[in-house]
C-alpha cells in the first residue's frame, strides 16, 4: 500500500498542534495530525488549563465568593458541595472545547489519525492504533507538539486513590475534608485556593521562601496574605520527606512536622512526553525532564523537525504554545507571515484572587540597576471595584524614571488576567505614561486603574527628581 505523503505531520493535538496544523493548512499545505489519546485537545483542553479554570469558576459560584460585601444582600448557598456540583460544568466545557478543535481541524482540511506516532525515520511516522494495526505517513516537515505530563516524584504513592497529580485530580472520587498541596508554584496555588474556598482545610508545602517565584514580590506577598485569609496554611522552606499510606495518610516533612491530610495533591512540575517515540535514533536529544531543545525558530537539531509547546519547556503556557507553533510553521515553509513570538508575554495565574503580569518586576529592575518609579491604584478606590466587592486588589505600573517609558504591569484582583492586556499592548508599543493620561476610559470600569496608577507614578516621580 502506498504511504500517504504530507507537507506537514503534526504529532499532538493540544494548543501547539492544533494551531500549527491550522496555520499550515491555511496557507495551502497538506497536513496530517496524529493524536494518541481518544480525544483531541491535549492537556490544555482535558487535564490542565481549561478544566482547572472551569473548576475555579465553579468553586467561586458554589462558595459564594463573589457575593462578598454586597451591601444588603443575603444569598443562601448550599451548605454541602457535592462532587457532581463541582465537576459537571467542567465536563460540559471540556466536551465543547474538543468539538471546537475537531471542527477547526476539519474546516482547515487537516487529516487526523488516531494512534501513537513513532518515528521510523526522519520523514516517516508509524501510527499505531489500540487494536494493533498500523498506518505509516510521510512528511516533509514534522512538528512535535506532544505536550507534557505531571512529574511524579517516587516518594508519593500515586497508586493510592487519595494521592493525585494535576491530571488525576480531575477524576477525584470524593470531596476531601483536608488536602496537602505539595508545591507552591502556579498549579499548586491555583488548586489550593480553589479547594480552600469550598471549605477544604488546605496546607501548602513549598521548598522556597515564598509562593510563585515569577511574580513581582509585592504581588506574591499580597497573594500569600489572601491565601492565608482563605484558610490556607503555608509551610515555606520545607519539603516532604516521607509518606505512609495506610488507613490514613501520614506525611513527614523535613522540618519534622507530621501532617495527616485526607488527600494529597502533588504539583512538582511537568515532563515532556518524548519517551518511546524514536527521537534518540534521529539525533534529537532530550533533557532529564524529557524536554526538547530548539532554536529561535523552534527548530530541533534536525532542521526539518520542529517542536513547540510544553515539550520545549518554559514558559509552558497554552497561549505561548499556539504562537510558537505558528512561528515554527511559518519558518518551515518560508511563509510571509508571523516570524517571531512577541518579545513580551503575559502571565495569567488563576489563584483566588487572580494575578497577572507583563514586563519587568521591581526585583528585576533593581537587579539590572534600572532607575524606575512605581505607581499604584487600588480596587477599593475604584467605583467598579467597590461595586463588585473587591476591596483588596490593586494595579501596579513600573515606569523608567527618566522618560516614563512603561516597563512592567502587575495586577492582583478580579479580572486581572483580562486587565493585563491593556498594559501589555502599551509595553509592546513602547509607550510612556502619556498613553494612559491621554486615554478616556469608560466609567465605572476597572480599566480606569491604569490612569490613576499613572497619576500616582507621576506624583512619586516628582518627589524623586526634586
Amino acid at each position: 500500500m502506498e504511504i500517504p505523503k504530507y507537507d506537514l505531520i503534526v504529532i499532538g493535538s493540544g494548543p501547539a498542534g492544533e494551531k500549527g496544523a491550522a496555520q499550515a493548512a491555511y496557507f495551502g499545505k497538506s497536513v496530517a495530525l496524529v493524536e494518541k489519546e481518544p480525544v483531541v485537545g491535549g492537556a490544555a483542553a482535558n487535564t490542565g488549563t481549561l478544566p482547572s479554570k472551569t473548576l475555579r469558576e465553579t468553586a467561586l459560584v458554589l462558595s459564594g465568593f463573589r457575593n462578598r460585601d454586597l451591601s444588603g444582600i443575603n444569598v443562601s448557598l448550599k451548605q454541602q458541595v457535592t462532587l457532581r456540583d463541582f465537576l459537571v460544568h467542567e465536563q460540559h466545557v471540556t466536551q465543547d472545547e474538543r468539538l471546537r478543535i475537531l471542527n477547526n481541524l476539519s474546516r482547515h482540511h487537516v487529516r487526523t489519525y488516531a494512534g501513537t506516532g513513532t518515528f521510523v525515520d526522519g520523514h516517516t511516522v508509524a501510527v499505531k492504533r489500540t487494536d494493533g494495526t498500523e498506518t505509516r505517513l510521510q512528511g516533509d516537515v514534522i512538528l512535535l507538539a506532544v505536550g507534557s505530563t505531571p512529574f511524579r516524584p517516587p516518594i508519593f504513592p500515586f497508586h493510592d486513590h487519595r494521592v493525585w497529580d494535576s491530571d488525576t485530580i480531575l477524576a477525584l472520587e470524593f470531596m476531601p475534608k483536608s488536602m496537602l498541596v505539595v508545591g507552591g508554584g502556579v498549579i499548586g496555588c491555583e488548586y489550593a485556593c480553589m479547594f480552600a474556598i469550598l471549605g477544604v482545610e488546605v496546607t501548602v508545602v513549598e521548598q522556597r521562601g515564598r509562593v510563585i517565584g515569577c511574580l513581582d514580590g509585592e504581588i506574591a506577598a499580597t497573594l500569600q496574605g489572601q491565601m492565608e485569609a482563605l484558610g490556607v496554611r503555608l509551610h515555606f522552606n520545607d519539603c516532604v520527606e516521607s509518606v505512609v499510606a495506610s488507613d490514613e495518610l501520614e506525611v513527614r516533612l523535613k522540618s519534622g512536622t507530621i501532617l495527616k491530610p485526607e488527600s494529597i495533591l502533588v504539583s512538582s512540575g511537568r515532563s515532556g512526553n518524548t519517551k518511546s517515540i524514536g527521537l534518540e535514533a534521529l539525533g534529537i536529544a532530550v533533557d532529564s525532564r524529557g524536554l526538547i531543545k530548539v532554536n529561535e525558530h523552534f527548530q530541533t537539531t534536525v532542521p526539518h523537525m520542529y517542536a513547540a509547546g510544553d515539550v520545549i519547556g518554559s514558559p509552558a503556557l497554552a497561549s505561548t504554545a499556539m504562537e510558537q507553533a505558528r512561528v515554527a510553521v511559518v519558518h518551515a515553509f518560508n511563509l510571509c507571515y508571523k516570524s517571531d513570538v512577541a518579545g513580551i508575554l503575559p502571565y495569567g495565574i488563576y489563584t483566588i484572587p487572580e494575578c497577572s503580569m507583563a514586563g519587568a518586576t521591581e526585583e528585576e529592575l533593581k537587579h539590572q540597576g534600572v532607575p524606575y518609579v512605581a505607581g499604584k491604584a487600588t480596587y477599593a478606590a475604584n467605583a467598579r471595584g467597590h461595586i463588585i466587592g473587591d476591596e483588596k486588589g490593586f494595579l501596579k505600573l513600573l515606569f523608567r524614571l527618566d522618560d516614563m517609558k512603561l516597563l512592567g504591569v502587575h495586577i492582583i484582583g478580579e479580572l486581572a488576567t483580562e486587565l493585563v492586556h491593556v498594559g501589555l499592548t502599551a509595553l509592546l508599543l513602547e509607550q510612556t505614561s502619556n498613553i494612559f493620561i491621554e486615554t478616556c476610559y469608560n466609567y465605572p470600569t476597572l480599566t480606569e486603574l491604569y490612569k490613576y496608577a499613572t497619576y500616582d507614578a507621576l506624583g512619586n516621580r516628582a518627589l524623586l527628581v526634586k
